[in-house]
């Protein structure tokens, strides 16, 4: 697997090229800041008519134009609204107005892998995808580091778009952490399933489940939220730190043999079963197209299970807790009215 850095990569590249970042949310408002702030002069947010995201990117003296007219008008097309939008965008608004030769950018392939987008051939397509959420890829930029990408071809018409796409990635601060070499179908089948199994499904769900345990065996709530949510940051941040070895270090001897001896009752060989089996949904397109027809149809099933996380007892639990620690708060990384 091959690695590029910002020595790799030709900054000068992107600054000559007009950018329009379609959509200004989590990634958007990164990928427009950063490139802005490494040097490109061209650069606009592309929105809807209507859009609550037009005042924000503008706050920022951003340029804003409606997402036609920036298809019109732009050198790199970088598409960073939520996967399920992105095939009409590019059927009305990109495919019409984009000129030949042009580049068409993702920071994620469920759209071309999945073939819910199919690019015209005359375009360049690649992706950069930075492994973090948008509100991190800015934080770290700006305080002059950088967060890992992954860099992928689907189209080279023009014969240079893997120069193209390391410029763009070194103006957002991948270079300075490393921009790694992959392929469309590696980062989304990983991608899906990393946040499936482990970090969004996996994760959730055992701490719910760890918190209803404790509560319905008579445990106060406060102390249920403490030990099953408060905490998973202190060891996750050991584990980011230095790896598994690292966190196992730093905990207690009782915790560390709790670890080898319970874990693997939690995860066991059901688990491991099903996580094969949620494996092969993504492989074979299941999941794609379920969350296709789930959009396609206004999106009730995952409104309705948004509503029930948003009523469990462990978030009524949380707001409150979270006010006795106002250190939480401070320098957030989520600001709902910048981005």
């Amino acid at each position: 697997m091959r690695v590029y850095y910002d020595r790799d990569a030709d900054l000068n590249l992107v600054k000559g090229k007009k950018i329009a970042i379609v959509g200004y949310g989590s990634q958007g408002h990164a990928h427009a800041l950063n490139l802005r702030d490494s040097g490109v002069k061209d650069v606009a947010v592309a929105l809807r008519a209507g859009s609550a995201s037009a005042k924000k990117a503008a706050g920022e003296t951003l340029a804003v134009m409606p997402v036609a007219e920036a298809a019109r008008w732009a050198d790199v097309v970088m598409v960073l609204t939520p996967d399920e939008l992105q095939g009409h965008i590019y059927r009305d608004d990109l495919a019409p107005n984009m000129r030949q030769g042009t580049a068409l950018a993702f920071a994620h392939g469920f759209n071309i892998h999945f073939k819910l987008i199919e690019p015209r051939a005359d375009l360049d397509v690649f992706m950069i995808a930075p492994k973090g959420p948008g509100h991190t890829v800015r934080s770290e930029y700006a305080r002059g580091a950088g967060v890992p990408c992954l860099l992928a071809i689907a189209q080279d018409r023009s014969g240079n778009t893997q120069d193209i796409a390391l410029s763009y990635g070194a103006a957002i601060g991948g270079g300075r952490a490393g921009i790694i070499e992959t392929t469309f179908r590696e980062e989304v089948e990983t991608d899906l399933f990393g946040e499936q199994v482990v970090l969004c499904g996996g994760l959730v769900e055992l701490i719910k489940a760890g918190y209803e345990t404790l509560v319905e065996a008579g445990y106060a709530p406060e102390m249920a939220y403490f030990e099953c949510l408060h905490e998973v940051k202190l060891i996750v941040d050991l584990i980011y730190e230095g790896g598994i070895a690292n966190m196992n270090y730093s905990i207690s001897n009782t915790a560390e043999y709790g670890e080898y001896t319970r874990g693997p009752r939690v995860i066991g060989p059901q688990v491991r079963e099903e996580l094969k089996h949620i494996l092969d949904d993504i492989q074979t397109g299941r999941f794609a197209r379920e969350w296709m027809l789930e959009n396609q149809v206004s999106q009730p099933s995952f409104k309705a299970m948004r509503g029930q996380l948003a009523a469990h007892p462990i978030e009524e639990v949380g707001k409150r807790l979270r006010e006795m620690m106002p250190w939480i708060g401070r320098n957030r990384l989520v600001d709902r009215a910048r981005n």
